[in-house]
Formats: C-alpha cells, sequence, structure tokens
C-alpha cells in the first residue's frame, strides 16, 4: 500500500513539472516573440524617409503654374515666414501662389503687420552694402524695407552666391529677396496699401 501511494505521488510529481515546465517555456517563447516584434516595432518607426532635395531656379517662377489674377482676389495680402523662406500670395486664409525667399540675416527683417507703400523702381544700387536689386517694391520706412530680386552688382548682373540662398537661408541686409519673375510680378502686380504680414 505504502508502494502504491509512493508510485502514486511520484506520478502526480512528475505530471506537474512538466505542466510547469511546458509553461515556462511556452511563457519564454511568447516573451521571447513579443521582444522581438516590439524590436522590429522600434527599428520600423526610427526609418528614415529619404529627403527630397528642391531645386530652386531664382531665373524662373517658382511655381509651375500662372501667378493669381490681382482682381480676382477678395482679400489679398502678403504673408512672409522668416522661419521657411517663403513669401504666400493670400487670399483671406486661403494660399493662392507661394514664392521662395530670402530673409534678413540674423532676424533683421522687421515681424509684424505692414502695408505695400508708395515707393517702388526698376533697379536700385546701394554702396554701402555694394548690392542692388530689381524690382523692388517698399513695405515698410519708405525705401528701407522692400521686396526685390536676388542681388546684383552695379552693372545689374545678378550674383549668383547670393541667389542660391534663394529658399533656403535668410541672407539678406533685412529685405525680402525674390526671383527674379517673382520680384518682376509684385512689382507691376501689388498695388499701395496691400497687407503685409511678417512672422
Amino acid at each position: 500500500m505504502k508502494k502504491e501511494t509512493g508510485m502514486i505521488a511520484l506520478a502526480i510529481f512528475v505530471a506537474v513539472v512538466c505542466v510547469l515546465g511546458i509553461g515556462t517555456i511556452v511563457h519564454t517563447q511568447v516573451e521571447g516573440m513579443q521582444t522581438q516584434t516590439a524590436k522590429h516595432a522600434t527599428k520600423s518607426k526610427t526609418t528614415k524617409k529619404p529627403t527630397k532635395t528642391v531645386n530652386i531656379n531664382w531665373r524662373k517662377p517658382s511655381q509651375n503654374k500662372p501667378y493669381p489674377k490681382w482682381q480676382a482676389l477678395k482679400k489679398p495680402s502678403l504673408l512672409v515666414s522668416t522661419k521657411n523662406q517663403r513669401v504666400a500670395v493670400r487670399d483671406g486664409h486661403k494660399t493662392v501662389y507661394m514664392m521662395y525667399a530670402s530673409t534678413g540675416k540674423n532676424n533683421t527683417t522687421p515681424k509684424g503687420h505692414f502695408r505695400i507703400q508708395p515707393e517702388r523702381g526698376t533697379f536700385f544700387y546701394n554702396q554701402g552694402s555694394r548690392e542692388g536689386a530689381r524690382y523692388w517694391v517698399s513695405f515698410k520706412d519708405h525705401g528701407i524695407y522692400l521686396f526685390h530680386t536676388v542681388p546684383t552688382n552695379a552693372s545689374g548682373q545678378y550674383n549668383r552666391q547670393e541667389a542660391a540662398y534663394l529658399g533656403k537661408k535668410s541672407n539678406s541686409h533685412g529685405c525680402v529677396r525674390l526671383s527674379v519673375p517673382d520680384a518682376k510680378w509684385l512689382y507691376q502686380t501689388v498695388p499701395v496699401g496691400t497687407p503685409v504680414n511678417i512672422y
């Protein structure tokens, strides 16, 4: 009788060990799968998409579409982003055209709310900065802060090195530089009194 009781106890013990052992193995395998899945998910999250290189041609309009018809705009304004180096032509809260820009280095472009002023012209040259530009339009201090083309020398030849910063880096003395066609359109189209918001 004692022998049979001992055999039964041994069988129960072996069965319990087997069940616990299998449970541990299954648990370990599940944990391993979860860890691998977590690692895979982490890798998926940190995978970076290749960034697109924007090819900016300062001799051409910023967008491959016609400039907006000013008379069709109900509430036109210009919105200048010094962070993104862009000028948005807006109709109310809607952007109807986006231009590449280069604003003032070291935050020299004034921020705030302004309006297009009466002063404008087809060319200027500043002896002090040894830079000029074409198609300029004043928005502050009557001829001091302007929208204009990428810079030129005294002969009106464009400075290609400075033009390369357009849409990429703030590098002017405080004015807002634009591509040649964009500046010409603004000079010919945008009337005195148009709101200019710079942030």
